[in-house]
């Protein structure tokens, strides 16, 4: 049985549907996305408005602070520099959300 290539899977096809890369992005990409829905910065694709849970979008950009605490050290630095913007992003857009800070 030949090997397969799971860089083969990325473009789809007519026949495939689209799989994203396998690279770090793919992972940080989902938390980012439905962080961005439980701050209301995006809406919810299901509901089509916005959808705000401020505890479940703290604990999305803690799991991504975690996430960044267990790979410290061993992160090419452009996917280092990738998931310290989407944290600073992401802590920024939740202190406004939560008024904890007054700009």
């Amino acid at each position: 049985m030949p090997e397969h290539d799971p860089k083969e899977d990325v473009d789809g096809g007519a026949d495939k549907p689209f799989l994203p890369p396998l690279d770090f992005s793919s992972i940080i990409a989902p938390f980012y996305t439905q962080a961005l829905i439980k701050l209301g910065l995006i809406p919810d694709p299901v509901k089509g408005e916005p959808d705000v849970n401020l505890p479940l979008a703290r604990r999305l950009v803690d799991l991504l602070d975690l996430l960044a605490d267990r790979t410290k050290g061993r992160l090419e630095p452009e996917e280092e520099k990738f998931l310290d913007s989407v944290l600073s992003q992401l802590k920024m857009h939740y202190l406004e959300k939560s008024e904890a800070v007054k700009l």
